[in-house]
């Protein structure tokens, strides 16, 4: 599924509620993003159709977590940006940003665990 930035601005407000009543989340989104309700409905209803969310008794409710639709989306830029190549990416990305030691202690630990292990 794809989803566009606006639709994700608002499943933030969705995700970080598990599933809010709709004239809340046009509160929070006019608080947030400064969208009227119009706006909201219309962004419900794409979303809606394209099975992110479902409508139930005024109540909007996630159907997909943010990891799978940042991950959907990171893989979009990977393909396109990157040629598939992640070492390419994280290279572009370590030239602009540069890692505390945490992070590349967090990182080596993730290679670590979702490295392909040779007997699998």
């Amino acid at each position: 599924m794809k989803i566009s930035d606006s639709e994700l601005r608002l499943m933030e407000i969705i995700w970080a509620e598990g599933g809010i009543r709709s004239g809340e989340l046009v509160k929070r989104a006019y608080e947030a993003l400064g969208w009227k309700k119009s706006t909201v409905y219309t962004v419900i209803k794409k979303l809606t159709l394209k099975n992110a969310v479902r409508s139930e008794n005024a109540v909007v409710i996630p159907l997909c977590t943010r990891d799978e639709v940042l991950g959907q989306r990171s893989g979009e830029v990977l393909s396109s940006g990157y040629s598939g190549s992640l070492p390419m990416f994280l290279a572009a990305f370590l030239k602009k940003e540069k890692l505390t030691k945490e992070e590349a202690v967090e990182l080596k630990k993730l290679i670590d665990d979702f490295t392909e292990s040779e007997e699998g």
